[in-house]
């Protein structure tokens, strides 16, 4: 993400100074002087990475740098931290960037405001939220959060799974995989294309659909494309808003705890409530999927390179064809499972949750924790196909083309967000 606001905003004609991961405010500061830059831009996975964040806020404010534009983004955010929260201990001009697009249309406005001489005192200061706040009655401060949410069914069938344990899959034919790419998020969010003027969507895919070929093509070419998949079925119960895996069935020995943040407002939702309590019998499936280490050192290569081009053509592949392998491999635990005649008819139903249970990845809004990745590379034993994760590497899955998931069979979890957004 870091790397494509760099292209995005160097692209569009700005000077851009990456320096990199896990940077000091001082060494952050150096630069901001050195090159007499306009703005600067932080970005966080991690939970903690946000506390970081408002360190480096009040570091500047106690500085007397608070006239300093600060452009925020990164999947640990969320725009009420950043307007409601940070804003009150920053009071210069203070930016939410939801993705790459947004920082730019950021730093256009800096830009604007700096060569108009615009005294606005208002500038970045402003909150751009929609929503009103929350209020007690509505599950605001001082309001009582049940345990477990009242609208989620605890009498749901319980599907029991094929095996216990974890299973390494190598092997995987390509063809198998791009069946579930989701071509409207390659085309559009990952290489950026947009229809023509009267084009309409079937019409914009046809005229992407060579580009797609080509870059596929050249992909399989060069081998670059590996898909490996470790998953596994492990007995679970609920426990408040903590999820204990059990050694084995007869649930007597903890083998490790996840913790998820549960909704402050009705109908009070988090992950765990979709599993039975203990003294229940009760099952999920964890899966990694990978695309191999060999896109991701390409992809290193081009941008080092400054071939952005082939870059976002790559990644933007690499990232879509690893979604489309989660998607692929979704598809085949519901069928191992035994729910699998309860998905919608077609792909794109498939893509909108059509389907029972849900999958819920780390680092989004219902399971924010970065750091559990580590847990799940440990329970699937990840390093068998050759993934790493841990404080070493950010608590990021590496290669990079890598992402888990945790799967519930209860018919009502679907995505839901936690946190304010």
């Amino acid at each position: 993400g870091k790397n494509l606001v760099d292209i995005i905003l160097t692209n569009n004609g700005f000077d851009v100074h990456n320096l990199g991961i896990k940077v000091g405010i001082g060494e952050i500061l150096e630069a901001f002087e050195e090159k007499k830059a306009d703005a600067i831009g932080m970005s966080g996975l991690l939970v903690k990475s946000t506390l970081v964040m408002r360190d480096n806020l009040e570091h500047l404010h106690r500085l007397g740098m608070s006239d300093v534009p600060v452009v925020l983004g990164g999947a640990a955010l969320t725009r009420s931290y950043v307007e409601d929260d940070l804003r009150r201990i920053y009071p210069g001009p203070l930016f939410y960037g939801k993705d790459a697009f947004a920082g730019l249309d950021v730093m256009e406005q800096i830009e604007r405001r700096r060569h108009e001489a615009d005294d606005n005192p208002s500038f970045g200061r402003e909150s751009t939220r929609r929503l009103p706040p929350r209020s007690e009655e509505a599950g605001g401060e001082g309001a009582t959060v049940p345990a477990r949410s009242p609208e989620v069914a605890v009498d749901n069938e319980v599907f029991v799974p094929p095996f216990l344990g974890s299973r390494v899959v190598k092997g995987i034919a390509l063809d198998e995989v791009v069946g579930y790419v989701n071509k409207t998020a390659l085309y559009r969010n990952q290489w950026q294309f947009r229809p023509d003027a009267g084009e309409d969507d079937v019409a914009f895919k046809q005229r992407l659909r060579p580009v797609f070929r080509e870059q596929l093509a050249a992909a399989r070419q060069q081998d670059l494309l590996v898909p490996q998949v470790v998953y596994g079925y492990f007995p679970v119960n609920s426990a408040g808003d903590e999820l204990i895996v059990w050694a084995d069935d007869d649930r007597t020995q903890e083998r490790m705890r996840f913790e998820f943040p549960r909704q402050q407002q009705s109908p009070y939702l988090c992950i765990a409530d979709f599993y039975r309590p203990i003294g229940e019998a009760d099952y999920a499936a964890f899966h990694i999927v990978t695309m191999g280490d060999r896109v991701s050192a390409r992809t290193a290569q081009l941008f080092a390179g400054d071939s952005y081009q082939d870059y976002l053509f790559l990644h933007g592949l690499a990232v879509e064809m690893t979604e489309a392998l989660a998607e692929y491999w979704h598809r085949r635990i519901r069928i191992e499972w035994g729910f699998a005649d309860e998905d919608g008819p077609s792909l794109a139903r498939l893509f909108r949750q059509h389907y029972r249970g849900g999958r819920y990845s780390w680092g989004y809004p219902a399971c924010p924790d970065l750091e559990d990745n580590a847990k799940v590379g440990e329970l699937l034993e990840a390093s068998r196909i050759g993934i790493t994760v841990g404080p070493e590497t950010g608590y990021q899955y590496q290669p990079e083309q890598t992402t888990s998931a945790l799967i519930a069979h209860h018919p009502q979890a679907k995505y839901f967000i936690a946190r304010g957004s």
